[in-house]
């Protein structure tokens, strides 16, 4: 895996979240019995770019992780990720510039 300043420079955390999708990944392709090669073909990538999703690679694209993930049957998901209603600090923020009293019309 080549290695970029924009790589380097991701945080610890995001690094692990991408390691971890790439574990999850494999796991279900695993689960469902179904070979690399049948996943690469599937989602119209090589098995190489297979690898490099399933070690999370952060310079896969998103487009592509999303694919191997409608491969599985688990890119519902994703649409789901920063989805407002579960964004619990921007609510907070929304809820403290509310104004503190109402006037009346």
């Amino acid at each position: 895996m080549r290695s970029s300043p924009s790589q380097n420079a991701l945080p610890l955390v995001v690094r692990k979240a991408l390691r971890k999708l790439g574990a999850d990944i494999q796991i279900a392709r695993k689960r469902r019995r179904l070979t690399m090669t049948i996943i690469a073909e599937r989602a119209f990538i090589s098995r190489n770019t297979l690898t490099r999703v399933e070690r999370g690679d952060p310079a896969v694209s998103l487009g592509i992780y999303t694919t191997v993930l409608f491969v599985l049957g688990l890119a519902e998901r994703v649409g789901e990720l920063a989805d407002p209603l579960t964004d619990s600090v921007g609510l907070s923020l929304e809820t403290e510039r509310l104004p503190q009293r109402a006037r009346s019309a």
